[in-house]
């Protein structure tokens, strides 16, 4: 059996997809990662959000972070399959040492 490390993974979909449309891009997402021989441990769905900037005429993400272990060398490849993927605007993996069981924000400090 390879060595497989601990991922987190940040995706922003298009924010104007179906819920079903959106459910089956994520699910794509984590096919992907099985099919490298990754198994996925925790789906956050954070919701919709504005951009902070346009990214190909999108104003509006909805966000999702996996975090998955995989084999280090597969990583490669799930980027250029995800490059290919329409529905995803962005994505960011960096390697963790623990799963969060929950997602929170510290507020912004106004001056």
């Amino acid at each position: 059996m390879k060595k497989r490390s601990l991922y987190e993974g940040m995706y922003i979909l298009n924010a104007s997809l179906s819920h079903e449309a959106m459910q089956k891009a994520v699910e794509r997402i984590t096919h992907s990662i099985e099919a490298q021989g990754g198994e996925v441990h925790r789906v956050h769905d954070q919701g919709r959000k504005k951009l902070a900037y346009q990214i190909n005429g999108h104003k509006q993400g909805a966000y999702f972070v996996l975090y998955f272990s995989a084999p280090p060398e597969s990583i490669s490849v799930m980027w250029r399959e995800y490059q290919l993927n329409e529905d995803l605007i962005r994505f960011m993996t960096l390697r963790t040492d623990k799963i969060l069981e929950k997602i929170e924000f510290e507020p912004l400090i106004e001056t």
